[in-house]
């Protein structure tokens, strides 16, 4: 294959869009590693780097989007793969310093490459893609740093984004009381099938001016940051854990620093881009196991290249749940 189909994006005349075109297979990225992409998905960052919205995301145009892609190796220089190998690829400089996943070929840095784990397909992969696997490492943060079932209710915040209902997904199924905020009524059917006990209306929530309030949560997962973030400092329970990933709220954080001395809370940061490999792999290894969702076909829905545009528009809107695979094949 001399050409392939690639969902590009330009910077032309200071605007940012992305649009379908065909690439030369040799001007695509660089690495050890080429393969055929099976299926790539979408996440906020990718729709932030496609119109960048919210800042400078990508480092330079024309460039493919997406931060995943999940498919089967055609060859590699490096030792450790070799043709036929499925292989997932996320993160690291994928879709913004180097061509993505939104392309039916892909070549990257072995390095940056995980085997597919047994109990995974393809699909699965990319339903889970960056955001189950922050959503996984996450969980796997947490535990590390004490958090049990047994230990009192966990909060999700921003519950309908693609790495919160995950999260929600993989707790409930390991016996965790679950308590998701959204401010989208019509979802809440949706939010007790992933498995929330309890859910509450963002609009309705009252987050007092405290330093401390009630303490309520053992353990917290935000997406969403700013005051909301700040009030989660304030109602954690003495030992609580709390799991930041997000900002669609705002990158601000005005707390104090009683929650932390006074109670012991532990806010931790998730950050998917550059976990070590050996945390990475083990992380897979856990959402093709025990933290692989149970509803990963009512989480994710299956888009085209064609219909990135679309989607794209209405995730930053906030029209939009779970999340969005891309099949490429």
């Amino acid at each position: 294959m001399e050409h392939c189909k690639a969902y590009r994006i330009f910077n032309e005349n200071n605007t940012i869009s992305g649009r379908v075109t065909t690439v030369p297979v040799a001007d695509i990225g660089h690495g050890a590693v080429m393969f055929r992409t099976a299926y790539s998905s979408v996440n906020f960052k990718d729709a932030l780097a496609a119109t960048g919205t919210g800042g400078k995301i990508i480092r330079n145009y024309p460039l493919i989007g997406g931060i995943d892609a999940a498919g089967s190796v055609i060859s590699s220089s490096d030792a450790r793969f070799a043709a036929g190998d499925e292989i997932i690829c996320t993160s690291y400089d994928m879709g913004v310093a180097h061509d993505g996943g939104f392309a039916e070929i892909c070549r990257v840095p072995a390095d940056w490459v995980v085997p597919l784990p047994p109990g995974l397909t393809l699909f699965d992969a990319m339903a889970l893609g960056t955001a189950g696997y922050t959503a996984g490492l996450a969980v796997e943060l947490l535990e590390l740093n004490g958090m049990a079932p047994n230990n009192g209710k966990v909060l999700v915040n921003g519950a309908t984004g693609g790495v919160a209902s995950l999260v929600i997904d993989m707790l409930a199924a390991k016996g965790y009381s679950v308590t998701a905020i959204t401010g989208k009524a019509a979802e809440h059917d949706f939010l007790r099938k992933l498995g929330a006990a309890e859910i509450l209306d963002r609009g309705s929530l009252e987050m007092g001016a405290r330093p401390l309030e009630k303490p309520l949560w053992a353990a917290a997962f935000d997406a969403v940051g700013g005051e909301q973030l700040a009030w989660l400092t304030r109602t954690m329970q003495p030992q609580g854990l709390i799991a930041s990933f997000g900002n669609a709220g705002g990158i601000e954080l005005n707390t104090t620093v009683l929650p932390f001395i006074l109670r012991g809370v532990r806010l931790i940061g998730v950050d998917s881009a550059a976990t070590p490999m050996a945390l990475r792999r083990r992380v897979w290894g856990r959402l093709a196991s025990d933290l692989k969702p149970r509803h990963l076909g009512a989480i994710a829905q299956v888009i085209g290249l064609a219909d990135l545009t679309d989607y794209i528009g209405r995730m930053l809107k906030g029209e939009i749940r779970g999340r969005a695979v891309v099949r490429m094949l």
